[in-house]
């Protein structure tokens, strides 16, 4: 794809043939059990899974897919009457100029009336950055528009502690791996921990995802990751918010 084909997709959104939905999962501050955030799942309206609509988008029409998610999400947010902040996915690869390709975020932001400060762009390790400094040069835009920034499946991929090394985002969410029965594993433990200490010395706030049982919960919590997402808050849905469930007995932080 040239760059003039490339970047007029991404600067208008158009081009991609599949109409999509999002589904929204809460992020909740388990400490004080209220919603910190939604993160935006992609879907068919026709209730297509998220795979499905993953395995259509290639080089030719990612810079579409890329600006229609943004679109969708913000616009079913307010559909959705979200009451936090919306996180949103992102291909760094396709983003070919990191101000072009923010003009239809930023178009649908006003449209919608979605304050920008409300929106966090998650970038994921397990897409392979071809260039770690275009990267970098589109986190940093980001960031001085205003919006907050979040590294997903950190642990499982690329770019890993070099990325954290060049940019501290606003979160950093760990890897499913290293939430899955952290419990009755004690590396896990030691390993999540000394991680929370790490970021907690730069600025970064840690989320752990993909949390199913009240172990890895109460683990976590232990640990002082007190932002969690998973199955056992709550299921990704679409239409009206749900508020999450928390278990009962679960660890908060008294009030000072």
């Amino acid at each position: 794809m040239g760059t003039q084909q490339s970047c007029g997709a991404c600067r208008n959104g158009e081009g991609f043939q599949q109409a999509i939905t999002m589904a929204f999962q809460p992020i909740v501050d388990v400490s004080t059990r209220t919603v910190f955030a939604h993160e935006a799942l992609v879907r068919g309206v026709d209730g297509t899974s998220a795979q499905d609509v993953l395995a259509a988008v290639g080089p030719e029409n990612q810079y579409a897919f890329d600006q229609s998610c943004r679109v969708r999400a913000l616009e079913c947010a307010v559909e959705s009457r979200l009451p936090a902040l919306v996180s949103i996915n992102f291909l760094p690869n396709a983003v070919y100029n990191p101000e072009h390709c923010l003009r239809a975020t930023l178009t649908a932001a006003e449209r919608v009336g979605w304050p920008l400060s409300k929106i966090i762009f998650e970038v994921t390790e397990h897409e392979e950055i071809a260039d770690h400094q275009h990267l970098l040069g589109i986190l940093r835009t980001y960031r001085a528009r205003g919006f907050q920034t979040a590294i997903d499946d950190f642990g499982a991929g690329y770019a890993g502690l070099n990325l954290l090394a060049d940019f501290q985002p606003d979160l950093l969410k760990l890897d499913i791996g290293l939430v899955r029965d952290i419990d009755r594993d004690r590396v896990r433990q030691r390993i999540v921990s000394h991680m929370v200490g790490l970021c907690a010395a730069l600025g970064v706030r840690v989320i752990g995802e993909g949390v199913e049982t009240p172990g890895e919960h109460s683990a976590l919590f232990d640990t002082g990751v007190f932002l969690q997402q998973g199955y056992l808050f709550a299921r990704p849905s679409t239409g009206p918010v749900r508020e999450p469930t928390f278990p009962a007995g679960s660890n908060s932080v008294p009030p000072p």
